[in-house]
C-alpha cells in the first residue's frame, strides 16, 4: 500500500509493531481467518474502524493483550465475561471508551448503528458462538 495518500480505517488496518513501526494492511475476508489460525503472524497492535450495523453473532477473546474500544458514533452495549460474572457497559456518546482485558470474552449489542475504533492485539484471537 502506498504511504503517500490518505486511507480509510474501515477497509485498512494499521499495524503498529512491537518495535514501534507502523504499516497499512488491506482488510480482506481472509485476514481474520489467517490471523486466528496462525497463518499470519503479527505482534503489536491492530487499529481499525468498524461500522456496526447488527449484534455480533459470536463472542471473542484476545489472549495476548488488552483491547481498547472507542465509540465514534451510534450506541452499543458491550457484554463482557470477567472473573465468572457478566458485565454490561453501554457506550452512547462519541468518545466513550472501554478496555477489554486480556482473556475477557466479549461481544456487542447494537442499539443504534455507528462506528467503533478498535486497538487490538489480534494475534491468537478466539471466537465462540453466542448461545441461543
Amino acid at each position: 500500500m502506498s504511504d503517500d495518500t490518505a486511507f480509510d480505517l474501515h477497509n485498512t488496518y494499521v499495524h503498529f509493531t512491537d518495535g514501534g513501526s507502523a504499516e497499512k494492511l488491506a482488510v480482506t475476508e481472509q485476514f481474520w481467518p489467517d490471523l486466528v489460525s496462525g497463518k499470519l503472524h503479527l505482534g503489536g497492535r491492530l487499529i481499525t474502524v468498524v461500522h456496526m450495523k447488527s449484534d455480533w453473532p459470536h463472542w471473542e477473546m484476545h489472549p495476548k493483550g488488552e483491547e481498547l474500544v472507542v465509540l465514534l458514533s451510534g450506541a452499543i452495549e458491550l457484554i463482557v465475561e470477567r472473573d465468572g460474572r457478566e458485565l454490561r457497559q453501554k457506550l452512547e456518546r462519541p468518545g466513550q471508551a472501554w478496555l477489554n482485558l486480556r482473556g475477557d470474552w466479549h461481544r456487542a449489542i447494537v442499539h443504534t448503528p455507528g462506528d467503533m475504533l478498535f486497538v487490538t492485539h489480534g494475534e491468537g484471537t478466539e471466537h465462540r458462538p453466542v448461545e441461543a
